[in-house]
């Protein structure tokens, strides 16, 4: 019995071991395919370099993105200042036409005035020169070449002084909010043509809210920093004063906005806008060496945020008067020097009927030479921008 015993036994295991045997064998496969500890760490290296590579080429994509934004920047501040250039010599010349015109014309009215018939056809011409001379001055504003007088402003002051006008202006079917930060520097503007621009954001505004709307003044500090600048390459770092316009009316395009500072481009109707508001209040912050931006998206209304330098350390200064008194005479020599020969020529006489002795000279250098002669010069009268200056 005890050997029938092991007998079974050992059959027993004999299943067993083939059972086992046959289990491995299946799993042999599988078993031989698992990858090895080294075969780990190259897979993880490889994946790694992958991970690293996919970075830098995004990295790469971002860095191309900001280059092409940069660029599209540079493309924008050339274009609009070759414009500003070809602006700014068209309305220069058109200005001393003007000055001529506007200036004969004061005599004529003098001199026609007991004849009503001559009286109405110089009041028409004066009508007309003034009205060359508000696009001139438009024109000016956008090249940077109008006369400013920057002095230390109380922004908040300003604005609330033209809201009061504004009320009146727009009509009742607009609402004028105010966000005026009680700590709002002083800015080192021209006060009346920040009044001005404020006027035609204002008007624009209003434009686009046919059916009415709110309008917003927003005042407050803002400090434009070198991460800023980097990506807006005509922009100084440093404290400015920002003034903020906002409409809730119909948006601008997003194809337009990079026209919209553009002279004579607008969306309106013909005969409904000059296309000259934006472009002189963009003309207006860069020659006062303030930043322009504007937000707008079609059916919630635009943005135009001002910039502007504040005053910090500019002691206030009033606004100065100017004028000649009419009634006095003299005998004292004036040297004129204009390179417009027209302008020049009408300058001087208008000069002499007052008595006095002109000399006239076309450019600096003449008039160097004559200041240097052996006449006596009592007086410069003389153009900001010539040739040989």
């Amino acid at each position: 019995m005890g050997a029938g015993l092991r007998h079974l036994t050992k059959g027993f295991l004999a299943l067993i071991s083939v059972g086992i045997t046959a289990a491995l064998l299946l799993l042999l496969p599988r078993i031989l395919v698992l990858p090895t500890r080294n075969q780990l760490q190259q897979a993880y290296a490889a994946l790694q370099e992958e991970i690293k590579q996919r970075r830098e080429a995004e990295a790469m994509v971002k860095r191309f993105q900001e280059i092409e934004a940069n660029e599209a920047q540079v493309r924008q501040a050339q274009k609009m200042e070759a414009i500003g250039h070809l602006t700014g010599g068209v309305a220069h010349d058109f200005n001393n036409i003007l000055t001529v015109i506007t200036g004969t014309i004061e005599i004529l009215e003098d001199a026609v005035k007991d004849r009503p018939h001559l009286a109405l056809i110089t009041d028409m011409i004066s009508a007309a020169a003034s009205r060359g001379a508000d696009l001139t001055k438009h024109l000016l504003a956008f090249a940077r070449q109008q006369p400013l007088q920057p002095r230390s402003t109380d922004v908040n002051a300003l604005v609330i002084d033209d809201a009061r006008l504004l009320r009146s202006t727009l009509g009742e079917q607009i609402e004028i909010d105010s966000m005026l930060a009680h700590d709002a520097a002083r800015a080192l503007i021209d006060p009346s043509q920040l009044s001005t621009a404020i006027l035609n954001l204002a008007l624009n505004a209003r434009d686009a809210m046919p059916n009415g709307g709110k309008l917003t003044l927003e005042t407050k500090n803002v400090v434009l920093d070198e991460n800023y600048a980097s990506t807006n390459s005509e922009v100084q770092p440093g404290n400015y004063v920002m003034i903020a316009v906002s409409d809730t009316g119909e948006g601008i395009p997003a194809s337009l906005l990079d026209k919209v500072f553009e002279p004579f481009f607008t969306t309106k109707d013909v005969g409904k806008g000059s296309g000259l508001g934006l472009s002189m209040v963009y003309g207006f912050v860069k020659q006062s060496n303030g930043h322009i931006k504007i937000y707008s998206e079609e059916g919630h209304g635009t943005t135009v945020k001002l910039y502007l330098p504040q005053a910090a350390g500019v002691a206030d200064a009033p606004a100065t008067e100017t004028g000649i008194s009419g009634g006095e005479h003299g005998d004292e020599s004036i040297l004129i020097v204009e390179d417009d020969a027209l302008v020049r020529e009408y300058v001087a006489t208008q000069i002499s009927r007052f008595g006095y002795h002109t000399l006239a000279a076309s450019n600096a250098a003449e008039g160097l030479a004559i200041i240097n002669g052996a006449e006596r010069i009592d007086l410069l009268f003389t153009d900001v921008i010539m040739p040989g200056a």
